[in-house]
């Protein structure tokens, strides 16, 4: 029989634990030496992005809020086409104003539009290619995971060395964690055309392009306008930790209430939150149903 009291743990040889540490060491180092070299390089290069972001914001607040309301109650007319959804959102941007939360809502607004911007732009060739390659699509979702799944302050740690602490390291973090929807459902949208749409489309003579932007993109809008409306979602949840590397907007105050134990500081500014993520959620869900109900009515003609 086996004597269980004479079983002990050990630890690792010493052998491992060194060769660990000095890996931890040429992996600290390499990084250093190349933030060093290469980031000066970098932040010139993101430095028309940093100038486009604080444009939009400084337009953002020195827009007349009378007129801005009037832009906002606009924006959601033409997404829902709803006269309850025009109100609700005017009615939730005038409370802000009365508490004392415009100009971070503007900023918060300037980050997320940008982001959003950036993430379609990216996202959607990048879906278009996973689509039409099997072998693209399978070196791409692991990235994908890894993106999704990665604690946001782990790839935090490397941006801010590389960039610094501001609004472009934060910007680079939203869209880390918001353009996985974006190319999923695009590649999703595009993949789930029917083959005999294809095959008819083939047989009219469509060249590749033609089939690719006369069929298959107009067929996945719905998928693709879902990936929107999740990278829109997706940006405003990350406003709060962008807030912890300089990124102005309604998560500064909710990080001071954090650290400080304001509750109704942290309560009305996460509100807003809230109250923008719904706006910008029924507003765009509902452009995407009636983009859906034109697209069937067209072939139902």
């Amino acid at each position: 029989m086996i004597d269980w009291t004479k079983l002990t743990w050990t630890q690792p040889p010493v052998m491992a634990r060194d060769d660990l540490r000095d890996l931890k060491k040429l992996i600290d180092g390499s990084f250093r030496d190349f933030s060093r070299e290469y980031g000066e390089a970098l932040e010139n290069f993101f430095y028309p992005l940093l100038k486009f972001l604080a444009g939009l914001q400084q337009l953002l607040l020195a827009t007349p809020w009378p007129l801005m309301l009037v832009l906002l109650g606009l924006f959601a007319w033409i997404g829902s086409r709803s006269w309850k959804m025009v109100a609700g959102t005017v009615a939730c941007f005038l409370v802000i104003g009365w508490l004392d939360m415009w100009e971070d809502t503007m900023a918060t607004l300037a980050i997320v539009s940008v982001a959003t911007f950036l993430c379609i732009a990216i996202g959607i060739p990048v879906g278009i290619w996973m689509a039409r390659s099997n072998r693209v699509q399978a070196a791409i979702l692991p990235i994908l995971d890894i993106m999704q799944t990665i604690p946001s302050f782990v790839y935090l740690i490397p941006v801010v060395m590389l960039l610094g602490i501001g609004k472009v390291p934060g910007l680079i973090a939203v869209m880390i964690y918001a353009i996985p929807p974006i190319v999923r459902l695009t590649n999703l949208g595009i993949r789930l055309v029917d083959e005999e749409v294809l095959e008819a489309a083939d047989a009219f003579g469509a060249s590749r392009r033609e089939r690719l932007w006369g069929v298959q993109i107009p067929l996945a809008l719905p998928n693709i306008f879902a990936g929107v409306n999740q990278t829109i979602m997706m940006s405003l949840s990350m406003v709060v930790v962008a807030s912890m590397i300089g990124v102005p907007g309604l998560g500064v105050p909710v990080l001071r209430a954090v650290t400080n134990q304001y509750l109704a500081l942290g309560l009305m500014n996460g509100l807003a939150i809230v109250a923008i993520a719904i706006i910008f959620d029924r507003v765009s869900q509902s452009f995407g149903k009636r983009l859906q109900k034109h697209r069937e009515g067209g072939h139902g003609v």
